[in-house]
């Protein structure tokens, strides 16, 4: 007697962006001084707004030094890759949202920023927008 598959019944759902969620974005084309090429970005808005618009709303992250002083920049901890060992910072000040979907988002090596620091960086962020 041969044994047959049985169909699966559980569909691995796609992968979508969720709030407090660091992924990679594409950040070109890119106008001014706004942020280009690909950063890790920080995803406010939740998965249910994500995986219906196609959008995601954050803040991008950066290493540059020059963000040590910056009042509107949170350090989250050391990066890693090729940028391993300089401070993360997320940058509160430049609010952006992406078509994750045509950008071609990917889930970022961090994975999720602590909810400690997710805090601050939405304390930090309300400063400059003041939503409640």
């Amino acid at each position: 007697m041969v044994a047959t598959a049985k169909p699966s019944s559980t569909k691995r759902k796609a992968w979508s962006p969720d709030r407090q969620d660091i992924v990679w974005i594409d950040c070109n084309p890119q106008v001014g001084r706004e942020m280009r090429d690909v950063h890790p970005f920080l995803v406010l808005s939740p998965r249910a707004f994500n995986e219906k618009t196609s959008l995601v709303i954050g803040l991008p992250m950066t290493t540059a030094e020059y963000n040590t002083d910056n009042p509107f920049a949170v350090a989250v901890g050391v990066a890693k890759g090729r940028k391993a060992g300089q401070t993360s910072y997320v940058l509160c000040h430049q609010p952006k949202s992406f078509d994750w979907r045509l950008r071609k988002a990917k889930a970022h090596p961090l994975v999720r920023l602590p909810d400690a620091l997710f805090v601050q960086v939405c304390e930090r962020l309300n400063q400059i927008i003041q939503v409640g």
